[in-house]
């Protein structure tokens, strides 16, 4: 996607504990009637959704305050289920900053956007690093994962890219709301790989639940 492309006012997606980065394809399964919306509204339009993290993981609040910066994605497969739920896949394209919520008649929420701190997710350029770099970050940490039985599969982790290497660890790692909030927020992947391996660090065995990353 080009950067005179990108609209300045998108449709969110508040998840608590959920981030999305570029390059990065997750599948979503909606159900709530004002997400469905948004849902059909996007593919009529340019199929484009933004997911960002509530400041709060309190199910009870209707419009929690939203943190600054979230991820712009595109739908890339959709189907409806018999009972009425859309099964999407959305792809991380560029990260944006929120400059303000718009007051519209939709049921979902609006935001105004900019992306210009952002124009690098765009890029295809390749960070100098390498997986072995990666793994030996981790490898005091792999111990701790395999026995709380929180199990990294290095090898299938190898036949991916570097970025979807450490976004694959962050999405699916067992941080917090704000831990989850900086790696999005971290400027590159250099400095995102440096904040999961400080996070990591601070846990300890009881930390972890039974989880697997493919």
């Amino acid at each position: 996607m080009k950067k005179e492309d990108l609209p300045n006012k998108i449709p969110v997606f508040p998840l608590s504990n959920f981030i999305i980065f570029p390059k990065t394809t997750v599948p979503l399964n909606i159900f709530e009637p004002r997400y469905i919306d948004m849902i059909n509204d996007s593919m009529k339009s340019n199929k484009l959704i933004g997911m960002i993290q509530p400041k709060t993981s309190n199910i009870k609040q209707i419009k929690p305050e939203l943190h600054e910066v979230g991820c712009l994605g595109k739908i890339t497969s959709f189907r409806e289920t018999e009972d009425g739920r859309f099964l999407i896949e959305v792809k991380g394209l560029i990260r944006f900053k929120k400059i303000a919520e718009l007051s519209t008649e939709n049921k979902y929420r609006v935001l105004e956007v900019n992306f210009k701190d952002f124009y690098q997710d765009l890029e295809d350029k390749k960070e100098n690093l390498k997986f072995s770099d990666l793994e030996l970050i981790f490898k005091d940490l792999k111990s701790l994962f395999e026995k709380r039985g929180f199990i990294i599969n290095w090898k299938a982790l190898e036949k991916q890219s570097l970025d979807e290497t450490i976004n694959a660890l962050a999405m699916a790692s067992p941080f917090s709301l704000e831990e989850k909030q900086v790696l999005l927020e971290a400027q590159n992947l250099d400095s995102r790989k440096e904040k999961i391996s400080q996070i990591l660090s601070t846990y300890t065995f009881d930390n972890f639940d039974n989880t697997t990353i493919q």
